[in-house]
């Protein structure tokens, strides 16, 4: 009995479970883009990093709750990734999670913020209606101007509809440019779904719509 209680409370690691994993790799790509923000700062990298930290900070509590290793960092799963710059926008995106690409040109839009693993996307591909991204997270990209997302799922021009199961806010929003993520949502479609003082929705639905 001793050694069954020991191991339940020993807490896993990325290579034990995939959702440590995903944890641990959302993490990394949240660092590496921080690291990538320091050097190469522009006018909104103050802002950008306060908000991929609060991430972070939403990312180990999740560890915690998960029984995964606090802190765990995955960035070594993304290091061979190499940086991108934007695709022109009638290009299809990967169909799967690309991750971090490290993109810090002032866009913002650089990284899978919180991703925890887009097993199931459909990609651009998804017939318009069709539920897509699940198992994303979703935060913000930390631009401005009016509400728009980004994705590497989906080209510009796609219409998605999200959706924060925590509040049942919704909002539909056009895909704008590239990012690292099946969904970003830039400052102000982000403040139409969140909840107070929050930098990450994890329990959303997207939608694609248009």
């Amino acid at each position: 009995m001793a050694a069954t209680s020991n191991a339940a409370q020993s807490p896993q690691t990325a290579a034990e479970s995939s959702v440590c994993q995903g944890l641990a790799t959302a993490l990394g790509n949240n660092q590496r883009f921080i690291d990538g923000q320091r050097a190469n700062p522009d006018a909104q990298s103050a802002a950008r990093i306060t908000n991929r930290e609060a991430v972070i900070e939403q990312i180990k509590v999740q560890q915690k709750a998960s029984g995964c290793v606090v802190g765990e960092s995955a960035q070594g799963s993304q290091a061979t990734q190499p940086a991108q710059p934007a695709q022109p926008p009638a290009q299809s995106a990967p169909a799967g999670n690309t991750g971090d690409t490290g993109n810090t040109a002032g866009t913002g839009n650089a990284g899978d913020t919180g991703n925890t693993g887009d097993a199931g996307n459909t990609g651009g591909g998804a017939a318009s209606g069709q539920q897509v991204c699940n198992g994303s997270t979703v935060t913000l990209s930390g631009e401005g101007g009016a509400p728009a997302a980004s994705s590497n799922q989906f080209p510009a021009g796609t219409k998605l509809k999200v959706t924060n199961l925590d509040n049942n806010k919704s909002t539909t929003v056009e895909v704008t440019s590239v990012s690292g993520s099946c969904v970003l949502l830039n400052n102000a479609a982000f403040e139409q779904v969140r909840e107070p003082g929050k930098f990450l929705i994890r329990r959303a639905v997207i939608e694609k719509v248009g």
